[in-house]
């Protein structure tokens, strides 16, 4: 499941339905919940605006999610990504990945974070207590991460 949204979500409710669809193929879930924070030192961070692409955006999650699916054994997945405004401390983004085993769920998780975070369309204005507003750009330390999945695969290894 793929959901881009400006309404909050549930990630309790979220990680339960994930769970009730696995029935019992699951004895792995991975969550991970991404929230609004402080990105500029010395100045609190008001709100973050999320601007995506529409269509294209929720395409790319879903490449995003199969290309996980065909390096881990997922059963199961679950991505919501927020749009709009939202203040310090709100959630942004959930990832759930439902797997047989534990190792394929945190990797699985982990890769859809990393390719998320690089790859799909999404552009983020901060917007500081001071009043000042700027785009944020993508960090080296995220390519890099994920970069650092090409040519990686459990199911080659097992």
């Amino acid at each position: 499941m793929i959901v881009v949204q400006e309404a909050d979500f549930d990630a309790g409710a979220l990680q339960a339905s994930l769970r009730e669809r696995c029935a019992g193929a699951a004895g792995a879930l991975v969550t991970f919940t991404g929230y609004v924070r402080d990105f500029s030192p010395g100045d609190a961070t008001r709100t973050l605006t999320l601007e995506h692409y529409p269509g294209m955006c929720e395409r790319e999650l879903e490449d995003i999610a199969k290309q996980a699916c065909e390096r881990w054994r997922v059963v199961d997945y679950v991505i919501v990504h927020r749009v709009g405004t939202l203040p310090r401390n709100a959630q942004i983004v959930f990832v759930a990945v439902a797997s047989a085993h534990r190792g394929d769920a945190f990797q699985a998780c982990e890769y859809i974070m990393d390719a998320l975070k690089t790859r799909a369309p999404f552009w983020k204005r901060e917007t500081l207590a001071s009043g000042r507003s700027f785009w944020v750009e993508q960090k080296q330390s995220d390519t890099d991460r994920a970069c650092s999945w090409d040519g990686h695969s459990s199911k080659e290894a097992s």
